[in-house]
């Protein structure tokens, strides 16, 4: 059976968007308030008025900037987590 898909009405950066997802209404919404508040983030830094299309990929950057970020501490952490496996491995090994 086919995920059913969800009409949603969204609002980012004033303009009104009506999209079709297969995911939860309010999960689509939640992730509209983000780019939003990621687009008006970049604009107040801007003295005068950008163009949206400026905005939007200024934005883009910075939300793949935070993806990048916290995969790279997702990796580490997963990378030192396996050598202190290791070393316990190691240790459990030794005293057996």
């Amino acid at each position: 059976m086919a995920e059913e898909s969800n009409q949603v009405q969204i609002s980012i950066f004033g303009q009104e968007y009506s999209v079709k997802a297969p995911a939860d209404p309010d999960y689509i919404k939640k992730i509209a308030e983000y780019l939003d508040g990621k687009m008006r983030e970049v604009q107040s830094g801007f003295s005068t008025t950008q163009s949206s299309t400026r905005i939007a990929i200024l934005a883009g950057m910075n939300i793949t900037d935070e993806y990048f970020t916290a995969r790279q501490s997702d990796e580490s952490g997963s990378s030192e987590a396996e050598q202190k496996i290791s070393s316990l491995i190691e240790l459990i090994d030794d005293s057996l």
